[in-house]
């Protein structure tokens, strides 16, 4: 009877900690986009524009944010109200970058997967 006591026990820590494991917050899905000048400077304050690509994306989904780059000269978009519009099915997007400053302008692209970190650096010009 002892024995079979430890067992149930055991079996409800396991099953407890694997329910626990599973409401988990899933990591974030961020944009990270450096901003460099010609000479390869980083810029601080410049204008990042996001724009989602509808044509190359499985959804359809319009998506346009503006962020200013900040002191380290990179901005960071979180992207979580667009993979939750998409839906499940979608896991990767592309996304078209246009960065402004000083009446220098650079055009990228960057691709995303959820719950990971994209990263792209764009050479304003």
């Amino acid at each position: 009877m002892k024995t079979l006591k430890r067992i149930f026990t055991a079996l409800t820590i396991l099953l407890s900690v694997v329910l626990f494991q599973s409401c988990k917050d899933k990591s974030p899905t961020i944009a990270k986009i450096f901003v460099r000048s010609n000479s390869n400077e980083l810029l601080q304050e410049a204008r990042v524009v996001l724009i989602a690509d509808v044509d190359k994306n499985e959804s359809s989904i319009e998506y346009v944010d503006t962020v200013m780059t900040n002191s380290s000269g990179f901005a960071e978009f979180n992207l979580k109200d667009y993979y939750d519009q998409a839906g499940a099915k979608i896991s990767v997007a592309t996304f078209t970058v246009i960065c402004r400053k000083s009446g220098k302008e650079g055009i990228g692209k960057i691709r995303t997967r959820i719950h990971t970190t994209a990263v792209e650096t764009i050479f304003a010009e």
